[in-house]
């Protein structure tokens, strides 16, 4: 049976063990009696813990997240650290960070003296300009929504005006797209330089 197992899932199930073992070590007392705890009440209570937190048939998913809930659920004491007021925002906001920096694709992020972050958003990809010359009178940018994937083609005219494209929206005189399906802002500012580096040209 074990050569059907990874390590990995066997590092997995000895984690789950250590870590029932970890949430008992400092359980001094009964919180219902007051009693003392042997050292036999930890042991059965890690291994209860741990086998709850190891069970594929209660959770279904490796990938599955435990919530709160399921932890009270298995009477495990949790400090709800969102009502901590000032820790509660550093987590969020160090939760939005890691968000922003591994699920996205994001390749700036800006913190000011105030912790707000700022992003500004890669979703754009090189642009594409249009057949012909390096005179070329448009190009075109692919924009793909960093929240819902919306994909959009933005067309980018080059000194002077064009009529649009079939299909195509106009680059917007702010930078800013909006997407049309979720709300999420997109700053095309870097493309907008770029595509004026690359041309020396002005966008209009």
């Amino acid at each position: 049976m074990l050569q059907n197992i990874s390590p990995g899932e066997l590092q997995s199930a000895q984690n789950a063990l250590d870590f029932a073992h970890t949430l008992v070590k400092d359980w001094h007392t009964h919180s219902s009696s007051g009693k003392p705890v042997t050292d036999e009440e930890k042991k059965a209570r890690a291994d209860e813990i741990a086998g709850r937190l190891r069970s594929h048939q209660h959770w279904l998913s490796h990938s599955k997240s435990i919530k709160m809930d399921d932890l009270r659920a298995m009477r495990l004491k949790v400090t709800d650290y969102t009502g901590e007021g000032e820790l509660g925002d550093a987590v969020q906001r160090y939760y939005t960070l890691l968000q922003m920096t591994f699920s996205s694709n994001i390749y700036k992020v800006i913190e000011t003296p105030v912790s707000q972050i700022y992003r500004f958003v890669a979703s754009a990809a090189a642009p594409m300009m249009q057949p012909g010359t390096p005179q070329a009178q448009t190009a075109v940018v692919q924009v793909r929504c960093a929240r819902c994937g919306h994909q959009a083609e933005v067309q980018a005219n080059l000194q002077v005006a064009r009529p649009l494209e079939q299909g195509k929206i106009p680059f917007p005189a702010d930078n800013r797209y909006t997407c049309p399906s979720c709300g999420e802002v997109t700053h095309l500012s870097p493309v907008r330089r770029q595509i004026e580096a690359q041309t020396k040209r002005r966008i209009v």
